[in-house]
């Protein structure tokens, strides 16, 4: 089931499919992603939200026994053309993980790294340009200004994770993938990623894998449904929380699976 928006979509998925060996994980998705809006995959754990996600990025590349079947595409490019780059497919659609994962390196290293990789500053200066655009964009510059040369590994877990969003963001992606990037923080920066998330759609596409409900609700524009591999229903946050059309989707939402 797909909810209809006039937007061209930025990211399309027909019949796509996932096995873990002999394992069916995902089982004929059919997807279409608009761009610069927060859609938010949900479902129980084990639904195929994180599987389908990884696909984006070709993040399941690294899994010997996965193999995936059907479309994927970027503004009509086949993600999975074997003439397809990888490491520019992810320069433009980024990835930030469940738990934040600087680098070991300074803060200011952290996020020059993709930049200087994929050759997008042509001197020191546009570098400091990029690394204070994305720390700023990433709402983290006031705070790290002062101690760019220190080791991003010793911030707080939730600016941490800022600077992953940093990172992300400092190689101009048009799509930002964000597995569970909460779960390991507390209140206080749990609101503070979902204000930046808010700003963030302004400039990027973001799809968002929670297991928090109230989160989806409070940071989406487009709530994806998923259970036992299987995209139940797709449509409006507001639709999906108020008047899901599946009694799947009412049963989870109302805390009778999951």
């Amino acid at each position: 089931m797909t909810g209809t928006n006039s937007a061209t979509p930025i990211l399309k998925v027909e019949n796509g499919q996932v096995f873990y060996g002999d394992k069916q994980a995902i089982t004929n998705v059919h997807v279409d992603i608009i761009p610069n809006a927060v859609t938010a995959f949900i479902g129980p754990s084990g639904c195929g939200k994180s599987t389908l996600l990884r696909c984006f990025n070709r993040m399941n590349d690294v899994i010997p026994i996965c193999r995936v079947e059907g479309s994927f595409k970027l503004a009509d490019q086949d993600i999975y053309d074997p003439r397809v780059d990888v490491v520019s497919l992810r320069q433009r659609i980024g990835m930030v993980f469940q738990k934040p994962n600087p680098f070991p390196k300074s803060i200011f290293d952290n996020v020059a790294y993709g930049p200087k990789i994929h050759g997008l500053a042509a001197s020191k200066a546009d570098m400091h340009t990029i690394v204070e655009s994305s720390l700023t964009r990433a709402g983290l510059w006031d705070e790290v200004k002062d101690r760019l040369d220190q080791p991003g590994t010793g911030l707080s877990g939730g600016q941490q994770q800022r600077l992953c969003i940093a990172r992300a963001i400092a190689v101009q992606p048009k799509v930002i993938l964000m597995d569970e990037p909460c779960s390991a923080l507390d209140p206080i920066a749990t609101a503070t990623i979902e204000t930046l998330i808010d700003e963030l759609c302004e400039n990027y596409t973001i799809i968002i894998v929670t297991h928090s409900m109230q989160q989806a609700a409070r940071v989406s524009q487009k709530t994806a449904f998923f259970h036992l591999g299987e995209l139940v229903e797709f449509g409006a946050t507001e639709q999906i929380f108020s008047a899901p059309v599946d009694e799947r989707t009412q049963n989870y939402i109302t805390g009778r699976i999951g």
